[in-house]
Parts: structure tokens; sequence; C-alpha cells
């Protein structure tokens, strides 16, 4: 059968703040912190997942520009380095192709401009048009987003040409109604303050209000639509427990690999049409 052509978009400096590709501190040992991108290169290696995708390409959408960005990929850099750490290991291949090759950059340099500023919502526009322009070159006909610190807009409007082509997968469980709902660039920490009896009411003051503890949390693989993590679900995985004494890489640790990776695999299963079964196992990939 025909493949659908992939392509995934993601923030590096999101990453950079998971450590990805490193080992992190974790009860007192270290653990690999497998990003999930390198969890989606070995699924389509080593799974049916590769039978039905194609990954055309991994755009970032980091601005070299900025001094901001380069401080947040402060041992990155904006391109992998022989020697040097990178998000996944150098050697990374998926269908056949190195992920390094895969890489390229559509820079959101309207961030650059202050919040208030006249200009920044033309900004907004160009970059999604540039997006828009990449994609089409590409032949994409899925998107996956991962941590993209970018609120998409003409992109995923009923009518343009990438509605309900695009979908994000997020640490969190979005569905509304849920009373494990964590929506938002804050849901893992806002999981953590929730498993020790807290609800954050002002991000900006971390102000906290006493709650019931809820110790549990995970995933929603969604469709992207112009809210915040608010599109339709396709796939959600509830099955991480969330110790109050986790610091925040330990739960994302537990996170990704207990339910973020499974909603992924799972989501782009549906999508295809596929069994959910066999499922990469949780932590493959890992070193």
């Amino acid at each position: 059968m025909s493949k659908t052509k992939l392509v995934y978009i993601w923030s590096l400096r999101n990453a950079a703040a998971d450590q990805a590709g490193q080992h992190i501190a974790y009860k007192g040992g270290k653990r690999y912190m497998t990003s999930p991108l390198e969890y989606l290169a070995h699924a389509l290696d080593r799974t049916p997942l590769g039978d039905a995708y194609s990954l055309e390409a991994v755009i970032f959408d980091d601005d070299e520009g900025s001094p901001r960005d380069r401080e947040k990929l402060h041992g990155y850099g904006f391109s992998p380095r022989p020697g040097q750490p990178w998000f996944y290991p150098h050697d990374l291949a998926v269908q056949g192709r190195l992920a390094s090759d895969l890489l390229m950059a559509v820079p959101s340099t309207y961030r650059r401009l202050p919040l208030d500023s006249p200009d920044r919502a033309a900004g907004k526009r160009a970059f999604e048009a540039r997006l828009l322009d990449k994609l089409a070159t590409l032949g994409a006909e899925l998107v996956v987003l991962d941590g993209l610190l970018v609120i998409l807009d003409a992109l995923v409007r009923p009518g343009a040409p990438y509605h309900r082509k695009i979908v994000n997968i997020h640490p969190g469980i979005t569905r509304i109604d849920s009373p494990y709902e964590r929506r938002g660039a804050y849901a893992t920490l806002d999981a953590l303050h929730g498993a020790r009896g807290q609800r954050v009411v002002d991000w900006a003051t971390m102000a906290t209000r006493p709650v019931p503890p809820v110790r549990k949390t995970g995933a929603s693989f969604h469709y992207v639509d112009n809210g915040i993590d608010s599109g339709e679900v396709i796939a959600d995985v509830l099955n991480t427990d969330i110790d109050p004494a986790d610091t925040i890489l330990e739960l994302r640790w537990n996170n990704f690999n207990r339910s973020l990776f499974p909603a992924l695999y799972r989501g782009l299963a549906t999508m295809a049409g596929l069994e959910l079964a066999p499922e990469l196992p949780a932590g493959e990939g890992t070193r």
C-alpha cells in the first residue's frame, strides 16, 4: 500500500528543557531521556507503522538569530555537531535515512518582537505562510507536532489546506471533562502540583490553592485546532502514576515511557487503520 507522507514539527528549546538525548538524574541513578522523535524513528523501523507512514522531514521553528533561543539551546546548538550533545544519537536512522538528514528549519522569527508590537500578528502570519510552503513542497499528508511552542492559526482553520491533517502529541490528558485533564504548556508541572494537592491559579506568580490530590496523569494524541490542546482526541493513555516526590524530569521520563509513547503509537495506528498490536515497548531505544 502507498505510505502517508509524514512531517514532524517540534521546538528544539522544548526538547532541551527535557534534556532529550541525555542521561538525567532519576531516583539516585541515571536514565536516558528518549525524545518522542527518537521513539517514533524506532517505531517506524520496527513496527507496522513503518508500512503506513514515510517520514519526509523534521522541521523545527527555533530562531538562531534570537538571543533567547540561543540561551535555551546552550549545549545543543541548532544542528548536530560531532562530539557535542544532541537530542538523539548522532547515528539515529529512520527508514534508511539519518534522522539528521531530515532536519530543516522554519524559524518563527516573529517571536523576537514584543508581545504588544503591532507587527507581531503579521509576523505570525508570515511564519505560517512559510510553513505552509514547506509542507506543500514536501507533499506532507499528515503533520505531527511535538512540543511546538507556537499556536497555529491559519494552517488549521476549517477550509485550510491542513485542517484535520495536523495532530499533536501532548503530555497530559486533554479531554476537558476528565478529572485528569492537563492542557497547555505547563501540563507536567500542573500534574505534579496536583499530586501534591495543589492547583496553580496563577502561573506568573505560581500562586496555588489546595485541592484533593490527583496522583495519575497521561497523554493525548489529538487533532490541532485554533485553541490550546482543544482539538478532537484520537487516542489517549492514562497510565502514569505520580510520586509527589518526583522531580519534573522524573515525571517527564515516566510519562513519556508509560503514556506518551503509547499514545503516539496508538494515535498513528488508529489513523492508519492498523491493529493496535504489536506496539513498540515503552523505553525502546533507551541507552
